[in-house]
């Protein structure tokens, strides 16, 4: 049980996967620092690097590698999550080594995405990065953009692994997110964000959500009321928020979500192509619901 605990420990609270910024086809390294400034001072529980809101598709290794080394300088004390994706095997167990030096909490791992694997080849090759990681393997389960499903008893015999100890779970099976839950083994963070809250009711650990960009303060107000059994507050918290989360996925992530951090100044609203801006049109909602639930911020964490 000290162990389960212990895992729970270094895996648990509202994670933040952080956006990319970019300013004229470049990485914007000094508006990146800013933002890890902001967010370490949130209270989230840590940062993420180079997950699919990050754009990671979109860097080459050597920017990735700067965008790292800039949100390591600039996080102080916040635990940091590289992400580590691709479909051979062998570059990315040699980026998982490379990364061996650096003082990270964790290392995000999809599934080796279009090449659609077996279960037997998903189990060979999570425990392959996890035999060369120095840092703790969190698996990321995400069937509609890999193109293969991490099956429960796939993830129960990956528990096993003594360095792989965590989830974001984007799954959509909700019987294979309460049986990984029960099973106790690994942390549970929700990945979708529409299912923060009945992720952490059944016993997640807590979440990785871009939605906590914004207002992170609610979303960490809301992983601790569940904590305390406060349910009523974490559902008035979690109905708030809903509607801001709605629509920033109603276009493709992150392009409603930097319009809004452009429109609060914290970076340009520019993406890498093929992703493109929100339209107009969206972007004038979300900014209307940002600015309802804006106002209600002081009496919801009153």
């Amino acid at each position: 049980m000290q162990a389960v605990d212990q895992v729970q420990q270094a895996f648990s609270g509202i994670w933040l996967p952080l956006v990319t910024p970019f300013a004229d086809g470049s990485v914007d390294f000094p508006a990146l620092a800013r933002l890890v400034a902001h967010y370490a001072g949130s209270g989230i529980a840590g940062i993420v690097v180079c997950g699919s809101t990050g754009e990671a598709a979109a860097l080459d290794e050597a920017e990735q590698l700067a965008v790292l080394d800039t949100v390591l300088a600039s996080a102080g004390s916040l635990p940091v999550m590289m992400g580590v994706a691709g479909s051979q095997v062998k570059q990315v167990q040699a980026r998982v080594r490379r990364l061996a030096g650096l003082p990270l909490a964790g290392l995000l791992a999809p599934a080796p995405y279009y090449v659609r694997p077996s279960q037997a080849g998903l189990l060979d090759y999570f425990r392959t990065l996890a035999d060369s990681a120095a840092a703790p393997l969190v698996l990321y389960d995400i069937p509609y953009r890999t193109g293969v499903k991490l099956e429960t008893e796939t993830i129960l015999a990956l528990a096993a692994h003594p360095n792989i100890r965590a989830i974001k779970d984007c799954g959509g099976d909700y019987h294979g997110t309460q049986a990984v839950i029960a099973d106790a083994r690994l942390s549970v963070l929700a990945g979708e964000d529409h299912q923060l809250l009945g992720t952490l009711c059944l016993g997640g650990a807590g979440a990785i959500i871009a939605s906590a960009h914004l207002y992170p303060a609610l979303f960490v107000a809301l992983a601790q009321a569940v904590a305390g059994q406060r349910l009523e507050h974490a559902r008035r918290l979690f109905h708030a928020v809903m509607p801001v989360i709605k629509l920033l996925f109603a276009e493709p992530n992150p392009g409603p979500l930097k319009a809004m951090l452009a429109r609060e100044g914290w970076t340009r609203n520019e993406l890498r192509a093929p992703m493109k801006s929100a339209g107009a049109a969206l972007e004038a909602a979300l900014a209307q619901a940002c600015e309802r639930l804006g106002a209600v911020v002081p009496e919801l964490l009153g």
